[in-house]
């Protein structure tokens, strides 16, 4: 390997390149002034001239390009052929490859191909004494940044370069561009979401000061209903929205009166009716807001479905039932038999007859396979149930 001659006093000399060791490989080098070594490779960290490598087997032609690119502005090293410009370009971080067409061992059009594949940043110019369209135009289609012919004018040289420089530059640029561009849309993706689960909330704590009977149920209902979920084998992204829909599912109660909600006997068959449009009433409010969460509204819209079609708003029965909606049934169920509720008089159900309840409505108004689940879940503690008031007797009516 042949390096140009010796500077002028105002650039930096170029370091020499690393020395071969037997069997072609290079050894490590002691890093110069204003690089470190990466994974083997010297990453300039301060403002230097770029590097440059000029592959030719011509020595006077390399010579004079090597010169020239020193001229402007570039620390220059010479290769012989592609194999020795390849070795340059894994040890240094050039910016720039001047490289002959035809040199022995391995030819342009291969070093071109293996400098795109390995440095897409590199700025080629490709030099050949064929004045041939066709091998132009291979050339150019292998990833060449331009293409030069001999003889060729200095003058030209520097046009190419100066071009192809500044085409690099700018697809740097543009790539810098896009990816902080990328990076401030996913920043403000996750402003806005967290804003608009915000407002959510800000709807879920309003129910809660509404129906203080309910304080802590939407937010236990996603911990059952997510644990579930799990235990069944569903992928994080579904878990995700049930954990969202079972924060959410009782959210159409803002639109039931709070006389309705806080009575403290038996509702009549109007005043249930009337309670029993808030899936409906949830699901308007909520279909804007999450429109990407299909899942989550699900669980709001037919939480209240039973598998033998007696549920409601809309009667579905067995798998017609998306799977999230039988789970959240499950989840607000066991709740709502286990928390206070003004209807009921003595307190809390205790959640070993909770579970003894709905594993009773199994197959009727619980999917078995989920009640299943859910059991398993509590006998070998996975879940931490809040404490509750005892209460001997069991329901006489499901949940």
């Amino acid at each position: 390997m042949t390096m140009q001659p010796e500077p002028s006093d105002d650039t930096a000399p170029a370091p020499p390149p690393p020395a071969a060791a037997p069997g072609g490989s290079s050894r490590p080098r002691t890093p110069i002034a204003g690089e470190r070594i990466v994974a083997g490779r010297a990453i300039v960290e301060s403002p230097t001239p770029p590097w440059c490598v000029v592959a030719d087997d011509e020595p006077r032609l390399r010579q004079v390009l090597a010169r020239l690119m020193t001229m402007e502005g570039f620390r220059c090293m010479e290769a012989v052929n592609g194999v020795e410009a390849l070795d340059l370009l894994d040890q240094y971080p050039v910016s720039l490859l001047l490289s002959d067409l035809r040199m022995p061992e391995l030819d342009g059009l291969e070093l071109l191909a293996s400098a795109r594949d390995r440095y897409p940043d590199l700025a080629i110019v490709m030099i050949t004494a064929v004045a041939d369209v066709e091998t132009a135009v291979q050339a150019l289609s292998r990833g060449a940044t331009d293409y030069l012919t001999k003889p060729f004018h200095l003058e030209e040289v520097r046009a190419r370069v100066r071009q192809a420089m500044d085409k690099r530059r700018l697809q740097l640029e543009n790539r810098d561009y896009h990816q902080q561009l990328e990076t401030r849309v996913q920043e403000q993706a996750g402003r806005i979401e967290e804003l608009y689960r915000a407002g959510i909330q800000a709807l879920v704590d309003a129910l809660e000061v509404k129906d203080r009977y309910t304080r802590g149920h939407s937010a236990r209902v996603s911990q059952y209903a997510t644990a579930i979920a799990q235990e069944l084998g569903l992928e994080q992204a579904v878990l995700d929205q049930i954990e969202l829909g079972g924060h959410v599912h009782d959210i159409g109660k803002i639109g039931v009166r709070e006389t309705v909600l806080n009575k403290p006997s038996q509702l009549t068959p109007d005043e249930y009716r009337h309670v029993m449009t808030h899936p409906e009433v949830g699901y308007r409010l909520l279909a804007p807001l999450l429109a990407d969460a299909p899942v989550a509204l699900n669980v709001v819209l037919w939480h209240h479905e039973r598998v033998d079609g007696a549920g409601l708003p809309h009667g579905l029965d067995g798998r017609g039932i998306p799977l999230e909606a039988r789970i959240a049934a499950v989840a607000d169920s066991f709740d709502a038999m286990t928390s206070a509720r003004p209807y009921r008089e003595g307190g809390f159900i205790p959640p070993e007859i909770a579970l003894a309840e709905l594993r009773r409505c199994a197959g009727t108004q619980f999917d078995a396979e989920v009640v299943t689940a859910f059991g398993g879940l509590i006998e070998r503690g996975a879940l931490v149930l809040p404490p509750h008031e005892r209460r001997p007797e069991v329901p006489s009516e499901p949940a």
